[in-house]
């Protein structure tokens, strides 16, 4: 698949700052929501609170700045079909699932298994083309990296009670991680034809309507949450996502899902540790989370460039039209910007 006509993304190494950046705020934002959600008695209408909170601020935003306004007006002419608005599902899919599975799995088993899907998914997504950066190997180094991703993350959980191994609750996980993945590179195609904020924006939109209405089912089944907790930094989870959101739109644009994956969860364990350290009464610096992240950051170097391909990779056919945007009509002040060289197979 031809890579899209992109603005132009961010260096690398700054692009891969963001997203661990990102996945600081991602630790910071599931322990906010783990207390709300426990103080709510209801995981699932803590999350759709903060996606709420997080589609309010992208709806201010579009208000104030004229930048989100030329993205949005642009998305029409820009030709990307249907299913590339939808990426904000991938998001409500996961916090659905967890809600359900983590229960039974225990966090640590959840948590693997989401990362293991999240890499798998972004193996794949980055070989069809799907992401803005077009076609991307399928090279050792980044079987390698993906799998140091996910031995990192067990490391790093090292220690945590194990649930059931339910298998059908392991699938929902896993089914949970390639649906994130999903989600950074459509919301990554969105913005690629306009901008990151637009493609945040689209993000909840699509995303915070489906979790009202799962809320709306647990408020059916199970009542309306009382106890409504005092602490103002339990309510962070909106502006955080916002956060996390932007920082997958960057990540994709830059350096491809997978990258972007490992990237996110090496700045969540690092994240979690940094919380472990700060948070009073906490457990302290854990060996094991240590490893992990440092493994993960690893698996972020190892998953570059330049790497020899798989054997027996074959080139697919090239894709017919309508899964290739046109590039949107260029402003006559300006000239077009030049496109970013698609990384396909290497010789």
């Amino acid at each position: 698949m031809k890579a899209l006509p992109v603005v132009k993304a961010l260096p690398v190494w700054v692009a891969l700052g963001v997203v661990i950046g990102g996945g600081v705020c991602s630790a910071a934002q599931s322990a906010a929501n783990a207390g709300l959600g426990q103080r709510l008695d209801s995981p699932i209408f803590a999350a759709t609170l903060n996606t709420s909170v997080g589609l309010l601020i992208m709806s201010i935003a579009l208000v104030l700045l004229p930048s989100v306004r030329t993205g949005v007006r642009g998305l029409p002419r820009s030709g990307l079909p249907w299913w590339a608005y939808l990426g904000g599902l991938g998001g409500a899919f996961l916090v659905t699932s967890a809600a359900y599975a983590v229960p039974v799995l225990g966090v640590a088993v959840f948590t693997i298994a989401q990362v293991a899907g999240n890499s798998l998914g972004g193996l794949a997504v980055d070989r069809v083309g799907l992401a803005p950066l077009g076609r991307i190997a399928l090279t050792w180094p980044r079987l390698v990296g993906a799998g140091m991703g996910v031995a990192a993350v067990a490391l790093a959980q090292a220690g945590r009670p194990l649930g059931e191994l339910a298998g059908g609750l392991v699938a929902l996980a896993l089914a949970g991680g390639v649906a994130v993945a999903l989600q950074s590179t459509l919301g990554g195609r969105v913005s690629a034809v306009s901008t990151t904020a637009t493609g945040t924006l689209v993000n909840f939109v699509v995303n915070t309507p489906v979790m009202l209405v799962v809320a709306a089912a647990s408020v059916a089944l199970a009542g309306w949450p009382s106890g409504w907790p005092a602490e103002w930094y339990l309510y962070t989870g909106g502006p955080l996502g916002v956060l996390i959101v932007t920082s997958l739109v960057v990540g994709v644009r830059a350096v491809g899902v997978l990258r972007t994956g490992l990237a996110i969860v090496g700045g969540q364990l690092a994240g979690a540790l940094l919380l472990d350290v700060l948070i009073p009464g906490g457990p302290g610096v854990s060996p094991a989370l240590v490893a992990g992240a440092a493994l993960t950051m690893t698996a972020v170097v190892v998953d570059g460039p330049g790497s020899r391909t798989l054997p027996r990779q074959r080139s697919s056919p090239t894709p017919s039209p309508s899964l290739r945007p046109p590039s949107p009509p260029s402003s006559p002040s300006r000239p077009p910007l030049p496109q970013p060289p698609s990384r396909g197979p290497s010789p």
